[in-house]
């Protein structure tokens, strides 16, 4: 890891660390741009996660081809730098964007989940970026279980209603009770300002709680893929979906597409 960068934890050991002031002023103001351009023109995959009696808990995939600041920030920040040099790859490409934001007072917990069961891609070195661009307490951060990303996978579910929408009942194990045993399993988690980031890997299981008093929450993910990462068909609609790629990538082919354009190489960062 770069010596420019101050890095609370260890990633090979916990699938998670966090990043503090890996983004300067600039590059957070583009985020916050990012997010509110998303925000103020929701694409067709958003959805509300927080039900009806609750502040809106709102999420959105995959923008980074529609709005300008964010294709910017992905393709400028040192985001995609960080991710290579934690995950040892030689090759970075994009995944996917991902925004969340949780308005004053949403009580919705986002429940303890791993990110690549809901995917369509196999492979061990990948990174995903949680971003803030306001300041987050720690009772609302990002928390992660340490050294979970080493497996097993876990049945994803529907965060409102727990439904097994991808891998069938029983296909998965169901995650342990975290809460109900501490020692057993512990948190890693961060309060976190503007400019800070926690970098997971998509096995970590992580959550997050809800959102106190008048204090907005507005995060920016972004998810990376080294070269070891394959396009993984499944027969259901994936989270996000990426409709008639399966039809140009076969099952275990490399992503060389250009969804998911190279961001950096150990070489230095590619245009």
């Amino acid at each position: 890891m770069s010596s420019d960068l101050v890095v609370e934890g260890d990633f090979a050991r916990d699938g998670v660390v966090c990043v503090r002031g890996a983004f300067d002023a600039e590059q957070v103001a583009l985020a916050r741009a990012a997010i509110d351009a998303n925000l103020a023109d929701l694409s067709p995959l958003a959805k509300r996660a927080s039900p009806l009696d609750d502040a809106a808990f709102v999420e959105d995939f995959c923008s980074w081809t529609r709005l300008e600041p964010l294709e910017r920030f992905i393709r400028t920040s040192p985001a995609a730098r960080i991710a290579g040099e934690l995950m040892g790859a030689r090759v970075v490409r994009l995944y996917h964007d991902h925004v969340l934001v949780k308005e004053p007072g949403t009580r919705q917990r986002t429940p303890w989940h791993q990110d690549l069961p809901y995917y369509n891609v196999a492979g061990d070195r990948n990174v995903s970026m949680w971003m803030p661009v306001d300041p987050v307490e720690h009772a609302a951060t990002l928390r992660c279980i340490a050294g979970t990303h080493r497996g097993p996978w876990y049945l994803p579910r529907t965060f409102l209603d727990a439904q097994a929408k991808w891998f069938p009942e029983g296909a998965l194990a169901e995650p342990p009770d975290y809460d109900a045993d501490p020692e057993r399993f512990p948190v890693r988690a961060w309060a976190l300002e503007p400019g800070d980031a926690v970098f997971f890997h998509m096995l970590t299981v992580h959550g997050a709680g809800g959102v106190s008093g008048g204090t907005r929450r507005r995060v920016l993910s972004v998810r990376f893929l080294g070269e070891d990462m394959v396009h993984a068909p499944r027969p259901w609609t994936t989270s996000p979906p990426f409709p008639g790629l399966a039809d140009e990538l076969a099952p275990g082919a490399p992503l060389d597409h250009p969804l998911f354009p190279v961001l950096w190489e150990r070489s230095g960062n590619v245009s």
